[in-house]
C-alpha cells in the first residue's frame, strides 16, 4: 500500500521551481497565479530565502510546488492508497484527493497564510526543534519554562518542535538541554504556529473553509489533529480550524498509516524532510522523496521494485464486457455538464464536461454510470473522467 505525503512550510527553497520550468506540470503555476492574484512563478524562480520565509509566500509556494510534483506523478498513472500532509501539507493532501477543488485549495491556502501572518504580527513568536529527547520530556521542559511555550509538532522519535514567545522558547530550550536533549535548533519561521498564538486566525479561517466546502473522498486523508483517517468532507471544517492552534501529531499519523497496511511512503514536494521522519517512525518503511523532474525516473524504479500498485486504466480498457471509460483529453481543472446525472443517455461526440479550455467528448454511445472525476478536480491527460454502460 502506497501513501503520498506532502511537506509543510519550511521546506521551501530559493529557485525550487527552476527544474520544473520546461515541464508540462508548470502550467499549474500559471493557474495558481491567476487564482491567487500573486506572481507565483516569480516566487518559485527568483525569490530569496528571506522573502520565502514570510509565511504568506512560504505556504503558497510550498503548496503549488507539491501539487506540481503530484501532477507529474499522476501523469505516470500512479495513485495512492491514502494521503497525509504535515501542517500546510494537509491542505495539499485534501486537494490531491479531491476534497478541495484546485481553485478552492489555492484560495484557502492564501487566506490561511494571511490570517496566520496577522496572528503572528499581533503575537510575535518563534519555533525550535528539540532533538534526541522523548516526547514527554519535551513537554516537561515546556512546563518547567513557566512561560508561553508549547509542543507544536511531534515529528518523529527524538524530534519534537516547540513554539511560543521568544523568551518562552529560550527557557524551554535550556530546560530541554538539561534533561538530555542532544541539540536544540531554532527554525526559520515567522510565528509560533500550532499554538494558542494562532487562535486569532481561527474565525477568519473557519469562514474560508466554509466557502471551500470540502467534499467526501474515496482516498482518505490522515488528520494532523487526531491522527485518524477521514473521508467525509464535513469533518474537515473543525479539523482544519483546530489544526491552527493544536500540535501536529505527524509521528502518530505515520503510525496510523502503518497500522492501515501502508509500507511505502512517497513524499511529493520540496525538501525531503518527511522522508527522514518516516524512516525514523515506521519500521522497515520504504521511502522516496520526489522534488524534481529527475526524481520521476527514480520513482518508477522504486515502484517497480515494490509490490505492484494499481495504475490508472487507459482509454478503451474494459471494466466489464459492456462498460467503457471516457478519459480526459488534456491536463487541467475538470467541470462536468451539470445536467448530466447517473442514468443519462450519452451519444458519440456528446460533450460531458470541460478540462480547462478543452471539451470532453464521449467516443461511445451508452448510459452514464457515474463521473469518476469531481467538479474542480485537477486531472491529467488520459485520466478517466466517467464510465458508461454501452449495452
Amino acid at each position: 500500500m502506497l501513501a503520498f505525503t506532502f511537506p509543510g512550510q519550511g521546506s521551501q527553497r530559493p529557485g525550487m521551481g527552476r527544474p520544473w520550468l520546461d515541464h508540462e506540470s508548470w502550467e499549474l503555476v500559471e493557474e495558481a497565479s491567476d487564482v491567487s492574484g500573486r506572481d507565483v512563478a516569480r516566487l518559485l524562480l527568483d525569490a530569496d530565502a528571506e522573502e520565502l520565509k514570510d509565511t504568506r509566500n512560504a505556504q503558497l509556494t510550498t503548496f503549488v510546488s507539491s501539487l506540481m510534483v503530484l501532477d507529474a506523478v499522476e501523469r505516470l498513472g500512479l495513485e495512492p492508497t491514502t494521503c497525509a500532509g504535515h501542517s500546510l501539507g494537509e491542505y495539499t493532501a485534501l486537494t490531491a484527493t479531491g476534497a478541495l477543488a484546485f481553485d478552492d485549495g489555492v484560495r484557502l491556502v492564501v487566506e490561511r497564510a494571511d490570517a496566520m501572518h496577522e496572528a503572528g504580527a499581533s503575537s510575535p513568536g518563534t519555533m525550535s526543534a528539540v532533538l534526541g529527547l522523548d516526547d514527554d520530556q519535551v513537554e516537561i521542559a515546556c512546563r518547567r519554562a513557566d512561560a508561553d511555550v508549547w509542543v507544536a509538532n511531534f515529528n518523529a522519535p527524538g524530534q519534537v518542535v516547540i513554539a511560543g514567545s521568544p523568551s518562552g522558547v529560550a527557557a524551554a530550550s535550556q530546560h530541554a538541554k538539561e534533561l538530555g536533549a542532544k541539540k536544540v535548533m531554532p527554525l526559520q519561521v515567522s510565528g509560533a504556529f500550532h499554538t494558542p498564538f494562532m487562535t486569532a486566525a481561527r474565525d477568519r479561517l473557519r469562514a474560508a473553509i466554509a466557502d471551500a466546502s470540502p467534499r467526501d473522498t474515496e482516498v482518505p486523508v490522515i488528520s494532523n489533529v487526531d491522527a485518524l483517517a477521514h473521508d467525509k468532507g464535513d469533518e474537515w471544517a473543525s479539523l482544519l480550524s483546530a489544526q491552527l492552534s493544536s500540535p501536529v501529531r505527524w509521528k502518530h499519523c505515520l503510525l496510523t498509516m502503518s497500522d492501515m497496511g501502508v509500507t511505502s511512503f512517497a513524499e511529493l514536494g520540496p525538501g525531503g524532510v518527511l522522508t527522514g521522519m518516516a524512516k525514523r517512525s515506521v519500521e522497515n518503511a520504504r521511502t522516496i522523496s520526489v522534488a524534481t523532474p529527475e526524481d520521476l525516473d527514480k520513482l518508477l524504479e522504486w515502484i517497480n521494485n515494490s509490490t505492484p500498485i494499481v495504475a490508472t486504466p487507459h482509454e478503451g480498457e474494459h471494466l466489464f464486457a459492456h462498460e467503457r471509460l471516457i478519459v480526459s483529453p488534456a491536463a487541467g481543472v475538470f467541470s462536468p455538464v451539470t445536467t448530466l446525472i447517473s442514468g443519462s443517455m450519452i451519444v458519440v461526440g456528446q460533450v460531458i464536461g470541460q478540462v480547462g479550455d478543452h471539451d470532453v467528448r464521449s467516443p461511445f454511445d451508452g448510459q452514464l454510470q457515474s463521473f469518476t472525476a469531481l467538479e474542480g478536480e485537477r486531472v491529467t491527460s488520459r485520466q478517466p473522467i466517467a464510465w458508461l454502460r454501452t449495452e
